[in-house]
């Protein structure tokens, strides 16, 4: 794995331990689990609790890696970031955007997170997104 911690975040996603297994294969070390928080801010400010370095790798319940996700190749963000989220395949409509896929995140931004209703859209800094696709939502 790389020198990131990574979490999975699961609520009650009926397949979320098989994705959970699937993340930890594909990074090739411990991903950590958030299971049953209520409530998505409280839940991504734990996340930033659970880990022990500044960068991580987050990912929601219903997200299933691609097995060929290059994890060696993430770069650590830029000073001013936030946020990467690299994209995510909709099953449902075939679509590819940002909206549940992998992202690489800072606790300190977490911690620092504004009151927008949308959680990540409340993270100070900028956010970058990826052309590839971490894999499927």
């Amino acid at each position: 794995m790389t020198g990131f911690d990574a979490v999975f975040l699961s609520y009650d996603e009926p397949m979320a331990s098989s994705l959970h297994s699937r993340l930890q294969r594909t990074l090739g070390g411990t991903v950590k689990r958030l299971h049953g928080v209520h409530g998505m801010r409280r839940a991504y400010r734990l996340c930033a609790e659970v880990v022990d370095r500044e960068q991580f790798l987050l990912a929601d319940g219903d997200f299933a890696i691609d097995a060929d996700f290059d994890v060696a190749a993430v770069e650590p963000l830029d000073e001013g970031v936030s946020m990467r989220v690299w994209r995510a395949v909709n099953p449902v409509n075939g679509l590819t955007y940002g909206y549940g896929g992998l992202k690489l995140i800072r606790r300190s931004a977490l911690r620092e997170m504004g009151e927008a209703v949308d959680v990540l859209a409340a993270l100070p800094g900028r956010i970058e997104f990826a052309q590839e696709t971490a894999g499927i939502t």
